[in-house]
């Protein structure tokens, strides 16, 4: 039986990881089939503290994972599917089928972007193709960008990315947004924000040339296509958190967002960090710092168990 099991190697999991390890845990990462989480997917990290040229998201993540391996920290591939927090100790399920059970977990598994699913945007995703206005805004100084969504999301990417972009066209597929009306108000009144309704990404160009060029739209009234010349698309339609393999055993929000006090889940001995229970910041500071906070509380729950 573990001590600590980490579900989840971005970084969350991985603050999480050093400092179980360096409690003298030796906690067992499972990595999921993203290694690394969704910074790996991004080229240059500017706003991560500590690195003033900036870094790969792949580099500061490979990073972490060696910090914390040096200390004790042990990292296994594996998909968890299933878990049973019913009884001691807690048990996860492993996609083989095996089991891994520990006095303590830490759930750090992140959330998923919603896509366009678009062969285009997936071959664009970090050459001007982003779901994130605050981490990658910076790069789109004087041109223009297109934000894709409606709700309140899309509206403050769209807000945010006015500090930078000349324009900010946001595309929705239909006549009215679904975001609060003072956000709504706010974009609509915006100089630089231009509103394009009814219509969709079709395709987003020019992968040929590794970068944004324009996007395709087509008003789904009209079937009417036109080609808007952009270089940056940020799809903001949404988070999925990665909690399946945990419903029926923690408190989750109705969008499956792991409920928390502090980083403390409805189970004791079970916290989370991370994306995972965080649908406002999304940032890799942030969920490193819950995940660090995770592993302290792990540890002192632990230390509560000795006679």
């Amino acid at each position: 039986m573990e001590k600590m099991v980490i579900v989840g190697s971005g970084p969350a999991g991985c603050t999480a990881a050093l400092y179980g390890a360096r409690a003298g845990v030796s906690p067992l990462v499972v990595e999921g089939l993203a290694p690394g989480g969704q910074l790996t997917t991004t080229t240059d990290v500017e706003n991560f503290p500590g690195f003033p040229k900036g870094i790969q998201g792949g580099a500061l993540m490979e990073a972490m994972k060696a910090q914390a391996t040096r200390f004790g920290a042990r990292f296994e591939m594996g998909r968890v599917t299933g878990s049973d927090f019913s009884h001691r100790p807690l048990r996860l399920i492993l996609e083989e089928g095996r089991t891994v059970e520990s006095q303590t977990l830490i759930l750090a598994c992140g959330a998923e972007a919603r896509w366009l699913g678009l062969p285009s945007e997936q071959a664009l995703r970090g050459k001007g193709v982003s779901a994130c206005a605050t981490c990658d805004g910076f790069f789109f100084r004087g041109v223009p960008v297109a934000v894709v969504g409606g709700g309140d999301t899309a509206m403050e990417e769209a807000l945010f990315l006015t500090r930078f972009a000349s324009r900010v066209h946001v595309i929705h597929r239909r006549n009215a947004f679904r975001a609060s009306r003072i956000m709504a108000e706010r974009v609509m009144r915006h100089p630089k924000i231009e509103t394009i309704w009814n219509s969709v990404v079709e395709e987003v160009r020019d992968p040929a040339r590794g970068a944004v060029t324009a996007v395709v739209l087509r008003n789904v009234e009209t079937g009417d296509r036109q080609e808007l010349p952009v270089q940056g698309v940020f799809v903001a339609i949404g988070h999925t958190p990665s909690t399946a393999p945990f419903r029926g055993q923690v408190a989750m929000d109705e969008k499956g967002y792991i409920r928390v006090s502090g980083v403390s889940t409805s189970v004791e001995g079970v916290y989370a960090a991370g994306d995972v229970m965080d649908p406002e910041f999304r940032q890799a500071v942030v969920a490193a710092g819950t995940g660090c906070m995770a592993a302290m509380r792990a540890c002192r729950y632990l230390e509560s168990l000795s006679p």
